[in-house]
């Protein structure tokens, strides 16, 4: 954003006022807005010179522009200081009081209804635009395109350019002067990062010499080729706002006027040459060539100074870039080995989560064969207890011989009025047998002495005094 001290630079520069103080005033009037500044200024300027205080009557004269670059640039002609007209008096202010309040109002009233029209034409052509029947709409163009809005010194050039072109175009030349088509800072820009000149030309319609000027110098042939090869120009009429800003700055006392600037610091602008009055084609040749050819250093310089920056800047994309390269490697390797040590990290885990389950579950198969073998030995020891002793041999008493499948024989008594369950119980007190699904079988005859002889006693199952019986497992 432009602080206040360039704000006020410019403000001078373009009004030509060099009270620092009253241009302070006027700016803080306008809120520091300085194109509101300038423009209610170079209207109350138009209407009365001396509106806004009688110290600005010795400003006028004064010199806007930069010192000229060499001491050997100078006019080619001497310039007259515009002579300050004395205030109107109050009578006359009194009197003219009452047009100025109607006239204001009017300019307000048509402002207001021209304001009316452009908004319903905007919202008019927009509406048209969304459904379809935009302009662009039969011609494939694009009817999202953003409007171009051009501004007030564009199109105070634009509107010089053509009607410079009407009044000059059709006299038999075809060369002109090449006038950008914007404002005077906006072509001053261009001028510096082209690394040329700026060809300032002031326009007055209504001078006697224009004409001739016109036709004979800026449209020669010669002239309009060397111009537009080796400055930047830009066009200004006495009619136009920005026109007449402009010569207030270079102080344009006669015309045709014509000045070789450049831009300088502090949004100044450097003067280098002025030419006032008619000139032939050779004289302003003669002019231009002397002034290119003393401004060549500074332009050669301006140039060089510009591609080292362009250099400099371009190694420093290239530094950059090659740092941000760097970088990016750098941080995909040690992503690579984050990503690396945590999929290590990972299976490691993994892995001591299996060795943990493996462990727990080998604890549990122990514990769970332990908790088996202690039921077993609990139940074999409780079956033997539900035996009893061992009865003596008597008549009532029965011999019963057990052989497993493994060869091992067992002998017990047992009283004749025992069940086979008793039987049962006493092959699973031993604690031979791994399993649990067995059946006991007589093999002269052979019998099965399963579930549903359990409750026989040996006597009724026929197996008293003796018997003798194998396990066959199931």
């Amino acid at each position: 954003m432009v602080d206040v001290a360039d704000k006020l630079a410019y403000f001078q520069a373009i009004t030509g006022l060099e009270d620092p103080d009253l241009c302070t005033q006027i700016l803080q009037a306008h809120n520091w807005d300085l194109e509101l500044a300038i423009s209610s200024f170079t209207s109350n300027h138009n209407n009365d010179p001396l509106s806004y205080s009688s110290s600005t009557a010795t400003a006028t004269t004064s010199t806007v522009v930069e010192p000229p670059i060499s001491s050997n640039y100078g006019s080619d002609s001497t310039a007259i200081a515009p002579v300050a007209a004395p205030p109107p008096g109050l009578g006359w202010k009194i009197i003219t009081l009452p047009i100025s309040i109607i006239s204001g109002s009017l300019r307000l009233i048509s402002g207001a209804v021209g304001f009316g029209f452009w908004a319903a034409g905007s919202i008019f052509s927009y509406s048209l635009g969304f459904v379809g029947f935009g302009s662009n709409s039969g011609r494939g163009g694009d009817s999202s395109a953003q409007l171009v809005t051009v501004s007030a010194a564009s199109r105070e050039a634009l509107e010089f350019i053509a009607q410079f072109e009407r009044d000059y175009g059709g006299s038999g030349s075809s060369s002109r002067p090449n006038f950008v088509g914007e404002g005077f800072m906006d072509a001053l820009t261009r001028s510096r990062n082209s690394f040329k000149l700026l060809f300032v030309y002031l326009h007055s319609p209504d001078h006697p010499d224009t004409p001739a000027f016109c036709e004979g110098t800026l449209c020669s042939e010669v002239f309009s080729a060397f111009v537009n090869e080796n400055f930047v120009a830009w066009g200004g009429s006495l009619r136009g706002s920005e026109g007449f800003k402009m010569s207030n700055s270079l102080k344009a006392s006669r015309f045709p006027f014509c000045a070789v600037v450049m831009p300088a610091t502090n949004q100044r602008i450097a003067l280098l040459q002025q030419v006032e009055g008619p000139k032939s084609p050779e004289e302003m040749l003669m002019t231009l060539q002397r002034v290119l050819e003393e401004s060549a250093p500074v332009l050669v310089a301006a140039r060089l100074e510009a591609e080292e920056r362009t250099t400099n800047m371009r190694l420093r994309e290239e530094q950059d870039a090659a740092y941000r390269a760097a970088l990016e490697a750098d941080q995909a390797r040690e992503r690579q080995l984050r990503e690396e040590q945590e999929r290590l990290e990972r299976e490691a885990a993994e892995a001591e989560r299996k060795r943990k389950e493996e462990e727990e579950a080998q604890e549990r198969a122990t514990r769970e064969a332990a908790e088996k073998e202690a039921a077993l030995a609990r139940m074999r020891q409780e079956k033997a207890l539900s035996l009893g002793a061992e009865p003596e041999k008597a008549p009532n008493v029965t011999q019963v011989l057990v052989r497993f499948p493994t060869g091992e024989r067992k002998e017990r008594r047992f009283h004749s009025t025992a069940t086979i369950q008793s039987l049962y119980d006493y092959v699973d007190s031993l604690g031979c047998l791994d399993v649990e699904n067995y059946s006991l079988v007589s093999n002269f005859p052979r019998v099965v002495y399963g579930t549903d002889k359990l409750s026989l006693s040996l006597k009724e199952a026929g197996l008293h005094p003796q018997a003798s019986l194998f396990v066959e497992l199931n």
